[in-house]
């Protein structure tokens, strides 16, 4: 089976949790056999892992006409793609987009990240959709998240393949209620074209029913996973010098992330307990104000904001940490904790999260709850007993949480959409 998917993000360039599952989705996938996957992103670097699906980037299809040799195109761009490839999505331009800004090899500039002009990007990648659709043989289109749902559709409309769009999050989780209205409406546009709506968590699949008006026949929950951990991550030594216990927040700072419930947990446990240090690992547009609640809250010394983490980064972080913990308000899936347990960290999830519907080996409480949050921030580092056993239960149970169970039931539903 062959399937042409669109995501935004692919690691190791990602700025969140959509490059890190639309990752492991793609391996596991591959994994199950007899799937050829073409994954499409606005910008390549070429670092990407290419074992397992042929990755194309936006930024080298051409969309408008230039006279250039096959020595010329292999220079600029032949680490990230054929020139074979390059001249037959060439053959496939349907209209000569000359008004808009192109290179020299009639491709669009991609920022390849979350530009000031977003909706400009995600309307040019639409276009360049339309090339590679008609360019390449494929029975199934398959697309990540809402910045590649008019590109789906696109896709759709110039060949005729049925289309899965991947609900990875929704505008009305990320807005606590309040969406933009634009978003909202690609996002509601592409789940109507849709012949079909994977949802990360049956909360998730609830908001597109009950927010977005969808048919609940047509949209299927496929919980995410992780990918198992490799000899480097597995041997990272322990950095901490010091006896303190540590307990770490890792992720966006933003509403939907809940941050200001964990500096109101953390006074509430630096009351009974001054053994302990709290870390904000993160970017985002609260972090000003949780620097500034920290200090009214007197923390501000047991307190530490490293900045954004990735990579081999956000392990360092969590094996450096005694508890791990994700307040979300309104969390699809959450992959970060599952990612703290395979390095034995005991973690505390709100109840709101998509992942607690399928973890048993860690502690849940309601993201308002800062009470409770308290009091298991504390167990966890008072009482050795509890820490010993979240931590076996936890890497036992995270171990049996695998992609290509996800990735058997995704080609379950290609299966189910073709008639097959």
């Amino acid at each position: 089976m062959k399937a042409l998917m669109f995501g935004w993000e692919f690691p190791p360039h990602i700025l969140g949790g959509l490059g890190t599952a639309s990752y492991g989705l793609t391996r596991g996938m591959w994994e199950c056999g007899d799937m050829d996957i073409t994954f499409v992103i606005p910008k390549p670097y070429g670092d990407e892992d290419r074992s397992f699906a042929r990755i194309i980037g936006t930024s080298q299809v051409p969309v408008a006409w230039r006279q250039v040799d096959r020595e010329y195109v292999d220079a600029r761009i032949g680490k990230l793609m054929s020139p074979e490839l390059y001249f037959a999505l060439r053959d496939h331009i349907y209209a000569d987009f000359n008004y808009m800004r192109t290179n020299d090899l009639g491709c669009i500039e991609f920022s390849g990240r979350y530009p000031d002009n977003l909706l400009e990007e995600i309307n040019n990648y639409s276009i360049t959709a339309g090339v590679i659709a008609r360019t390449l043989d494929f029975d199934i289109i398959h697309s990540h998240d809402w910045l590649t749902y008019p590109a789906g559709i696109h896709a759709k409309q110039v060949t005729g393949k049925p289309l899965v769009v991947h609900v990875h999050a929704t505008e009305y989780d990320r807005s606590r209620g309040k969406p933009n209205p634009t978003v909202y409406g690609i996002e509601r546009d592409g789940m109507t074209h849709a012949d079909h709506i994977i949802t990360v968590s049956n909360l998730t699949r609830q908001t597109v029913i009950d927010h977005y008006g969808i048919d609940p026949s047509k949209v299927t929950t496929v919980h995410n996973a992780v990918v198992p951990l490799d000899a480097e991550l597995l041997a990272i030594p322990n950095p901490r010098q010091t006896k303190e216990k540590v307990v770490t927040f890792l992720g966006r700072i933003t509403m939907q992330k809940g941050p200001e419930y964990f500096v109101e947990a953390a006074a509430k446990v630096l009351r009974n307990c001054s053994n302990v240090r709290f870390v904000m690992a993160g970017s985002g547009d609260m972090m000003d104000k949780m620097i500034m609640l920290a200090a009214e809250r007197g923390i501000a010394d047991r307190f530490h904001f490293p900045g954004f983490q990735k990579g081999k980064q956000v392990y360092e972080m969590l094996k450096a940490s005694d508890v791990y913990i994700m307040p979300s308000v309104s969390e699809p899936f959450g992959i970060s904790p599952l990612e703290a347990m395979q390095m034995g960290v005991p973690s505390i999830i709100s109840k709101q999260s998509g992942c607690a519907e399928i973890l048993t080996n860690v502690i849940k409480t309601d993201y308002w709850d800062i009470d409770a949050m308290a009091d298991a921030i504390h167990s966890i580092i008072s009482y050795p007993a509890m820490y010993k056993q979240l931590r076996e239960d936890g890497l036992a149970e995270v171990a049996r949480i695998t992609w290509d169970k996800a990735g058997q039931k995704v080609i379950d539903i290609y299966n189910k959409v073709l008639g097959r």
